[in-house]
C-alpha cells in the first residue's frame, strides 16, 4: 500500500500495513481532537463564563467581546508555529513535530483549568490567560499540518482522500468531547457552581487526550516517504524559505481556498452561540442541533473524501464553498425562528454537508500540491494563515459586528460571503491533484 514500493505485498504485507495505516490515522487524529478540544472548550468557556471570570464590566457583551479577543489572540501565533514546526517537520521529521505540538497544545489547556480569575489576582489573570493562548496558538501552528501530513504520505495515492480525511474527524471529536461535558455538568451544577469551580473540569480532564494522544505518536514510525528522501539527503535546508520562492502562487492560492473553511466551523459552531445570546434564541435548542449536525459529520468526512478520489479534490470543495455561501443567510432566517427541527435543518445543511465537503479533501490536497521536501512548510503556511483570517479576525470582529448592529446577522453574513467568493476563486486557480483525476502530473509525490 505504500507508495514508495511498486512492488505487490503479500495478504500479510497487505494486512500489516492498513494496520499500521489505522496507527497512523488514529494518531494523527487524536491530535487534531485535542487541538479542536481546546478551541471548543475555550469558545464555550468564552460565551458562558470568561468574560464574568477574567473581564468583568457592567455591559455582558462588553466582556463577552474581551473574552472573544483572547481566543483570537490565539491565532495570531499559528503562522509563527507553523513556520517553526513546518521547518521541523521538513528538516528533522514529522514524527517529532507531532509529539512536541500535542504537548504544548495538551498542557496548555490543562493549564487553563489551574487559571485563578480576576477576582483573585486582579489584571494578572487575563494576563496569563492571553500568555496560554499564544503559546497554545504557536504549538497548534504545527499541528494540523504534521497530522494530515503523515496520513496522507503513509496512504496508497488511489485511496489517499479517503484515509487522509479520517484525521479530519478529530475536528468534530473535538467539539463533542467538551460540549458534552459542559452539558452534563451545566444539567449536573448550579450556575454558581459552574461560575466557582465547574467551569474547569473540561480544561482539567484535557490531560488525559493529551496522555492517550502522546502515547499513540510515540509509537508510530516517521513517514516513508520523508525516511526515504533523508535516507537519499535530499533534506530540504531552509524549506520555509525554498517554499515561499517556489511556490508563492500555491500558497496565496491556498490560503484563498482555506478562507470559507476556517470560517464556517468557527461560525456554525462559537459565533453562533453569541448570535443566539444576542437575539435571545434558546440555547438548548442551538446546542442539541449543534451536537446532532457534528455528530453526522463524523461519517459525512470519510464519505467526501472517498468522493474526491474519485471525481476530484477541486469538485467536492468548491460544490462546498458555494453551499456555505449561498446558504448563510438562509441559515441565519432558519435560525431566528428558534424552533428545532427548521435549526437543525439548517445546521446539517451547513456543518453536515457544506462544512465537510470543504474540510475533507484538505487532508489531502494540501500535501498534494507541495514536493517532500518542503510540503510541511507549505502545508502549515496555508493552514495557519487560513485560519487567522478566517476564524481568528472573525472571533476578534464577531461580537463587536453583533453589538454594533444590535444582534443583527448581515455584517456576520457579508464576511462569511466575501470569504466565500474568495475560496472559490483560489480553488479555480489551483491545479487539481487527486492522482486518477489530474490531467497531468502536477510532480512526483516523493519528490
Amino acid at each position: 500500500m505504500s507508495q514508495i514500493s511498486s512492488q505487490p505485498l503479500s495478504e500479510a504485507a497487505e494486512k500489516e500495513q492498513r494496520g499500521l495505516l489505522r496507527r497512523v490515522a488514529g494518531a494523527s487524529a487524536i491530535g487534531t481532537a485535542a487541538e479542536y478540544y481546546d478551541f471548543f472548550a475555550y469558545g464555550t468557556a468564552a460565551v458562558l463564563f470568561f468574560g464574568q471570570l477574567f473581564f468583568p464590566s457592567h455591559d455582558p457583551l462588553i466582556s463577552t467581546l474581551a473574552a472573544f479577543a483572547t481566543y483570537a489572540v490565539g491565532f495570531l501565533a499559528r503562522p509563527l508555529g507553523g513556520i517553526v514546526f513546518g521547518h521541523i517537520g521538513d528538516k528533522v521529521g514529522r514524527k517529532k513535530a507531532l509529539v512536541i505540538t500535542i504537548l504544548i497544545v495538551g498542557l496548555g489547556t490543562f493549564c487553563i483549568g489551574l487559571l485563578p480569575t480576576y477576582e483573585k489576582i486582579g489584571f494578572w489573570a487575563p494576563v496569563l490567560l492571553i500568555l496560554i493562548r499564544v503559546l497554545q496558538g504557536f504549538g497548534v501552528g504545527g499541528e494540523q499540518a504534521g497530522a494530515v501530513l503523515m496520513t496522507a504520505e503513509y496512504s496508497p495515492p488511489e485511496r489517499r482522500g479517503f484515509f487522509a480525511s479520517w484525521v479530519q474527524i478529530g475536528a468534530p471529536l473535538g467539539f463533542l468531547l467538551p460540549s458534552a461535558l459542559f452539558a452534563l455538568l451545566t444539567s449536573q451544577l448550579s450556575a454558581a457552581q459552574m461560575l466557582d469551580w465547574g467551569w474547569r473540569i473540561p480544561f482539567l480532564l484535557s490531560l488525559l487526550l493529551v496522555i492517550v494522544g502522546l502515547f499513540i505518536r510515540l509509537r508510530i514510525d516517521e513517514s516513508p516517504v520523508f525516511a526515504e528522501i533523508r535516507k537519499t539527503k535530499a533534506v530540504e535546508s531552509r524549506p520555509v524559505v525554498e517554499v515561499i520562492r517556489l511556490y508563492p502562487g500555491i500558497i496565496v492560492k491556498g490560503v484563498c481556498a482555506k478562507l470559507i473553511e476556517a470560517c464556517a466551523f468557527a461560525m456554525f459552531t462559537v459565533i453562533v452561540l453569541a448570535f443566539g445570546k444576542a437575539n435571545h434564541l434558546s440555547e438548548s435548542i442551538l446546542l442539541q442541533t449543534m451536537i446532532v449536525a457534528v455528530i453526522l459529520e463524523i461519517f459525512a468526512i470519510p464519505m467526501m473524501g472517498k468522493l474526491s478520489d474519485h471525481i476530484g479534490r477541486k469538485p467536492v470543495y468548491m460544490a462546498g464553498a458555494v453551499l456555505l455561501a449561498v446558504g448563510i443567510i438562509p441559515f441565519f432566517l432558519a435560525l431566528k425562528m428558534d424552533t428545532f427541527w427548521i435549526t437543525q435543518i439548517a445546521m446539517i445543511l451547513a456543518l453536515t454537508f457544506g462544512h465537510s465537503m470543504c474540510y475533507a479533501p484538505q487532508a489531502s490536497y494540501f500535501p498534494e500540491l507541495f514536493p517532500t521536501r518542503i510540503r510541511c512548510s507549505g502545508i502549515a503556511l496555508i493552514w495557519q494563515i487560513g485560519s487567522l483570517i478566517g476564524s481568528g479576525i472573525l472571533g476578534l470582529v464577531a461580537v463587536k459586528i453583533l453589538q454594533m448592529t444590535g444582534g443583527d446577522y448581515h455584517g456576520l453574513a457579508i464576511y462569511m460571503i466575501v470569504l466565500g467568493v474568495v475560496s472559490v476563486i483560489g480553488l479555480a486557480l489551483l491545479p487539481e491533484t487527486a492522482p486518477g483525476r489530474r490531467k497531468s502530473e502536477y510532480h512526483s509525490w516523493k519528490q
